[in-house]
């Protein structure tokens, strides 16, 4: 039983790695801050009355990063302590920058922010160049590594992405978050991830920071004798300003194309409503509406596939590119293939793109495109067009092999 209220991101960390473990924890239904934890038989638990604490057979267990330790090595079977002793050391070592340098600074800025503690604005420059110095750093091993260590989720992705929890939720708003393009791409890659997801919900990022907190006008006292006329007061010190309103960002330039006859949604549409006859009625459809002059087709080929050893790290691999290329929705179309029936597995892919190039902002942003040859379709092949087809089709065997999985990026 994990003894803690609804929205705590220290509690998310437990419950988040019983997901993946396959463990049992229990919520009070009651449970009162303030109250529950103040109880006699709470303080035998944690005798600071802090939560969460996790109630088990053989006693509690206080401090979230310890309770989440416990549920991952509860079950021996799952990855969650990475596959040596290498891989559990990081992943040690990344739980500790979390606590050490992420969580504390977030918490220097917010926490007064919200009333919480007394506003020091020297005290929150302090937090935010904490922060800042701690997201540079993530931001650059990130910039090579989808998860913190290996291939997949760890502990240490939990504890992290919890740790950025309130900080994304509250204070961290997308003016802040952008200097950090690889965090960004992480954090949504991780609170996206379904085990994440049936914890944290629906996630929103904060929009604005939150004004320092007013301190309540003492009351007036009774006037005392009339004294001489005072000075006029100094002026009031000017509290730190909120962040400025954005700037208008300036317009994507795909946006300043001439016209194009094909119109993008329509052709999503045509894809995902067609149930039979698949090839005559959506193959057929996407060369009527296909425009070569506003659009272009690309095939990609992973270049270093005698990597892809795993089924379910390649198809992680695949998932996570797609999730980075989110920010091309507006213009792009794609199908990623993973193809063989053992390993090595081949990842190639058909992308539809807005213009005559790969956006340069797809290049720029998405760090995974150089993963990929890139080769422009040639329609006068009439190779490439039946490659084409079947990738859109995901006809199989594609290539002489069988499929293990086809991808949609629409």
């Amino acid at each position: 039983v994990l003894h803690s209220g609804s929205g705590n991101k220290n509690a998310f960390k437990a419950l988040i790695a019983a997901e993946y473990c396959g463990v049992k924890v229990e919520l009070p239904k009651n449970f009162e801050m303030g109250v529950s934890n103040k109880t006699p038989e709470f303080i035998k638990m944690n005798p600071l009355g802090k939560v969460p604490v996790l109630e088990t057979p053989d006693g509690a267990v206080f401090e979230s990063n310890a309770i989440a330790r416990y549920v991952a090595r509860s079950k021996g079977d799952n990855l969650l302590w990475g596959g040596s002793l290498i891989e559990y050391a990081r992943v040690e070592q990344w739980m500790d920058f979390a606590a050490t340098e992420v969580d504390p600074n977030i918490a220097r800025w917010l926490y007064p922010r919200l009333g919480y503690r007394a506003f020091n604005a020297q005290d929150e420059e302090f937090g935010i160049a904490g922060l800042k110095r701690a997201l540079e750093a993530l931001n650059t091993h990130l910039a090579s590594n989808t998860f913190l260590v290996g291939h997949s989720v760890t502990l240490a992705d939990i504890v992290m992405t919890c740790n950025l929890y309130h900080g994304f939720a509250r204070i961290l708003t997308k003016t802040f978050t952008s200097e950090f393009p690889h965090v960004e791409r992480y954090f949504w890659t991780m609170v996206n991830q379904p085990n994440f997801k049936k914890v944290i919900g629906e996630f929103k990022q904060a929009e604005v920071v939150p004004p320092v907190q007013k301190k309540a006008a003492p009351a007036k006292q009774k006037e005392a004798k009339k004294e001489a006329p005072k000075a006029a007061p100094k002026p009031a010190v000017v509290e730190a300003p909120e962040e400025e309103a954005p700037k208008p960002k300036p317009k994507n330039p795909l946006d300043l194309l001439p016209p194009s006859k094909m119109v993008l949604d329509d052709w999503k549409r045509l894809y995902s409503n067609t149930k039979s006859n698949f090839h005559d009625v959506a193959v057929k459809g996407f060369w009527e509406m296909y425009d070569p002059e506003g659009y272009s087709l690309w095939f990609c080929d992973y270049k270093y596939q005698e990597e892809n050893t795993v089924s379910y790290v390649t198809l992680n691999k695949v998932g996570g590119f797609l999730q980075r290329m989110d920010l091309c929705r507006k213009y792009a179309f794609g199908k990623m293939l993973v193809i063989g029936s053992e390993a090595p597995f081949k990842v190639k892919g058909l992308w539809l793109f807005r213009g005559q190039d790969i956006p340069e902002f797809v290049m720029k942003e998405v760090y995974d495109m150089e993963l990929y040859e890139w080769t422009k379709v040639d329609l006068s092949d009439e190779a490439q067009k039946k490659r084409v087809e079947a990738m859109i089709e995901d006809l199989e065997p594609f290539e002489g092999q069988a499929l293990l999985d086809a991808k949609c990026f629409k």
